[in-house]
């Protein structure tokens, strides 16, 4: 794989096109290549989460490790979108993510209001990689709908999402945060 990567600047995509992973090339504004760069994001604002909790031990230390796990799906995910018929993302990850998403709602108190994205740094950036996960489904339900996909894939970004909502409600209360409780506007 060393050598793959060896050459940064390859000057193939200056026409408007990228290749895929299985040697096709595509115009890099095709719905494929959006779902693609939409996991990508996903994962990016991911990792600024992880960062901010990589060196934590405790709590904080459980959600970096399971986050990181998160990556390396995201990373598989992009990499299924890359390579057309390619399966990497099964059931398993969604019932992954189902699991994770049970054993941190547990934890938290019952939510009776909607909330606002904030709270502290972590949690405001899981929201917002939920947000883009959102996104990222949107990208794979567009795609799918021209070309067949494997299921999974779907489950899995819409799975995410939720779980990424329980976390950015998890890392709000951490360190004696609050949540950010949403108020209906009163106009006088």
């Amino acid at each position: 794989m060393g050598n793959r990567l060896s050459k940064i600047v390859t000057k193939t995509g200056d026409k408007g096109t990228t290749g895929l992973g299985d040697g096709n090339r595509v115009d890099k504004n095709s719905l494929r290549v959006e779902a693609m760069g939409t996991v990508d994001e996903t994962n990016s604002i991911v990792g600024i989460v992880v960062a901010e909790y990589r060196t934590s031990e405790g709590p904080e230390q459980a959600i970096a490790d399971l986050l990181q796990k998160v990556q390396n799906d995201l990373f598989d995910l992009g990499g299924e979108l890359s390579m057309p018929g390619f399966q990497l993302i099964g059931e398993q990850h969604v019932e992954r993510l189902e699991e994770w998403i049970v054993e941190y709602n547990e934890q938290l108190p019952p939510l009776k209001n909607f909330i606002l994205p904030g709270g502290n740094p972590a949690a405001s950036y899981c929201h917002l990689a939920r947000s883009v996960c959102r996104r990222a489904e949107r990208d794979v339900v567009s795609l799918s709908q021209q070309e067949e996909l494997n299921g999974p894939l779907q489950r899995y970004l819409n799975r995410l999402s939720d779980l990424l909502f329980v976390l950015a409600r998890t890392l709000a209360r951490q360190a004696g945060g609050n949540e950010i409780l949403w108020q209906k506007t009163e106009w006088k």
